[in-house]
């Protein structure tokens, strides 16, 4: 896939079948649009185009990071991803002047393929009706795809940030169609868990939404091999400090260091509550407990 970062990128794309959106978290809901304008533009021999923005135009905190988003909608064959700088500036420009301006004379789109609740340009103001008109008057096909829904609610980035916060990781990745995954860097620590023959890694996240506090079974993409891990989400357990969130991955059978390495952590199963202790002693057995437990856990066939 190629990606083209900014319009002032953009040489004029001819013949081209358009999705427009976030697509944060690439949930079961963005996949269905996805897979629908690779078909439609193979069909035609035209070209796939998801014009998508960043950062997020509601100021909501990322379930991916950006570079994690785009790694995810070019696994569906994608030719072209466009990446908007959502200024306040690009807030600013009205409905119809964004599909005259931008869409037409930059994409000559053949068709547009949007979900049903589809919102777009100043304030929001744009929509589904506006669009049908716009596409009469430019000459382009609009397909409207009816939203998906789980247990009568809708399939949304907002419903499946709700469940991730609260630890509902079963059910995220249900509607995700994929596991829940943080991507982030290896940072330095307190260097402790070494000392405990246990180390772990410090990762800082490059994306805002976290599963809750606790401990998870997980495994850990690095350098596209895959180990096993237990992770920890919380607070450091031996220190009372209430601002300092910490998340930290034991990985199985990995004695090199990564300092500095981007490292992928996919959350399989979430274990037990972060939780404090009154000595060192009584932190080291619960956190075998938790590698005997996880390793259970991950022995077993996995959803994805």
């Amino acid at each position: 896939m190629k990606v083209i970062l900014g319009l002032g990128k953009i040489k004029k794309i001819s013949h081209s079948v358009i999705t427009i959106g976030i697509f944060d978290g690439v949930h079961l809901g963005h996949q269905l649009i996805l897979e629908k304008v690779k078909i439609f533009a193979r069909r035609i021999k035209g070209k796939s185009v998801v014009i998508t923005f960043y950062p997020h135009p509601a100021g909501e905190e990322s379930l991916l990071s950006l570079k994690h988003r785009l790694k995810l909608i070019s696994q569906f064959g994608i030719d072209i991803c466009v990446v908007i700088n959502f200024t306040k500036e690009f807030s600013r420009i009205c409905a119809s002047d964004f599909v005259k301006d931008i869409l037409v004379k930059k994409f000559s789109p053949t068709a547009i393929f949007i979900g049903e609740n589809f919102t777009f340009g100043k304030d929001a103001r744009g929509d589904v009706k506006l669009l049908k008109e716009l596409a009469v008057k430019y000459g382009f096909k609009l397909y409207i795809i009816p939203v998906l829904r789980q247990d009568n609610k809708i399939i949304s980035s907002t419903y499946i940030r709700s469940l991730i916060k609260r630890g509902d990781i079963g059910l995220a990745q249900k509607l995700l169609g994929h596991p829940v995954s943080l991507l982030g860097t290896v940072i330095s620590g307190y260097g402790w868990a070494r000392t405990w023959n246990i180390p772990t890694a410090n990762i800082n996240p490059h994306h805002e939404v976290l599963p809750k506090g606790g401990v998870y079974a997980v495994e850990v993409n690095l350098n596209k091999r895959i180990f096993d891990g237990v992770c920890y989400i919380g607070r450091p357990s031996l220190v009372k400090d209430k601002k300092n969130q910490r998340i930290e991955v034991h990985i199985f059978n990995l004695k090199k260091k990564i300092y500095g390495k981007d490292l992928e952590i996919l959350f399989i199963k979430r274990l037990r509550n972060s939780r404090s202790f009154s000595s060192q002693e009584l932190l080291i057995r619960q956190i075998k407990k938790d590698i005997k437990k996880a390793k259970k856990v991950l022995s077993k066939q996995r959803p994805f």
